[in-house]
């Protein structure tokens, strides 16, 4: 199909299909549907968890492209449902940025809601606060894991560049900036391949082990790994100009371009797995093209077509095989796989953040985008 003519139409079925579901939502938090309904409440059963922030922000995406009122009242009810988890505080970790970022700075980024602004800068104060100097990271996660960083905190960091940019200190972006150069010596192979996690000596910062996390076992690529490095040093060069970044972005995106193609440009969970049983996973697929997009931005011209051709390769064909336009049902991405060895009702499933990269690619491409990183 021509491209501008695949554009409108899948940009007229989005209109159609959120339009829906936003009357049927609203102010509820989403994350997997069973049977085509969006049947249980994140903020009924776990306001701390990590993919909270992704439906205000496909709301806020629509609000900024339409301007109809009832994407943004949606969306500011889940931020103010965001605050319980802001004041308990112990149950968030490193996935801050996921869920403010789309929440509430979006909201001050498109209104110049003051209390937002408030609830960004509390968010990245407590992402900072996880910053350990003596190893020069980011911790993950809580409880045991101090030794700990891993490839997903790479999109969480924007939270502190803004941070940095609103209130004029330089203590956020450096944090976020010393978290990007370990990433990069740690995590990021020759190849442009990808480790999921990183065990650092907590108060030395050298290397210790890197666990295999969410792909097949550890030596191994996870594809939505690869797409939150690619994003994320992406998006860290747009904040900071660091031409090491650029170089990194542009590096994974060939690792993750070069296997995708081999695979009708739709993702494997896991790019080193056994080639038998084949398993996918489309939410790689819909980040990375953000990620292809954005890095498409930041290149010479005569570059651009390379990232911004593969983005589209990549989401028309999860298009064609798992997009549901069906404004009965809920969610729109099929396929999405959380983690390669996973049986927990998020294996070849929905999952809402596969709908959150979509739109925000979809928005890209039509030039009606409003960065939210």
């Amino acid at each position: 199909m021509n491209e501008n003519r695949w554009l409108n139409d899948i940009w007229s079925k989005l209109e159609v299909k959120m339009s829906a579901q936003c009357d049927r939502v609203g102010d509820r938090i989403p994350y997997i549907p069973v049977d085509g309904v969006y049947q249980e409440d994140k903020a009924e059963t776990d306001m701390y968890w990590w993919t909270n922030g992704f439906w205000p922000g496909m709301l806020w995406h629509m609000y900024h492209a339409t301007k109809e009122a009832k994407y943004k009242e949606a969306a500011e009810g889940v931020e103010r449902k965001l605050d319980a988890a802001l004041q308990g505080f112990e149950g968030l970790h490193h996935d801050v940025g996921f869920m403010w970022l789309h929440s509430s700075v979006a909201n001050y980024r498109l209104t110049g809601n003051e209390a937002s602004r408030s609830r960004g800068l509390h968010a990245a104060s407590l992402l900072a606060g996880r910053y350990n100097p003596d190893g020069r990271y980011i911790r993950a996660w809580n409880d045991a894991f101090i030794s700990w960083m891993i490839i997903d905190c790479m999109m969480n960091i924007p939270l502190l560049y803004w941070a940095s940019r609103e209130t004029k200190d330089p203590r956020f972006a450096a944090i976020a900036r010393i978290h990007a150069d370990s990433t990069l010596k740690h995590a990021i192979r020759a190849d442009g391949s990808s480790n999921h996690i990183v065990e650092l000596n907590p108060n030395t910062g050298e290397f210790v082990a890197a666990p295999g996390g969410q792909g097949y076992e550890t030596g191994s690529s996870w594809s939505r790994g690869q797409a939150w490095a690619l994003y994320g040093f992406a998006l860290s060069y747009r904040h900071t100009g660091d031409q090491s970044y650029l170089n990194a972005a542009k590096q994974i995106a060939h690792y993750f371009i070069a296997n995708v193609s081999l695979t009708n440009f739709v993702p494997l969970v896991d790019f080193r797995a056994p080639s038998e049983p084949r398993y996918w996973d489309s939410t790689a697929g819909t980040c990375a093209a953000c990620g292809l997009l954005e890095l498409a931005e930041s290149v010479p011209e005569l570059e651009k077509p390379l990232y911004r051709e593969a983005a589209v390769h990549i989401l028309q064909a999860i298009d064609k095989r798992f997009c549901n336009w069906n404004e009965a049902q809920d969610s729109i991405v099929a396929g999405g796989t959380a983690a390669y060895h996973s049986r927990n009702g998020d294996f070849g499933v929905p999952i809402i953040y596969g709908d959150y990269f979509l739109i925000e690619a979809i928005m890209r491409l039509r030039n009606q985008h409003e960065l939210l990183w």
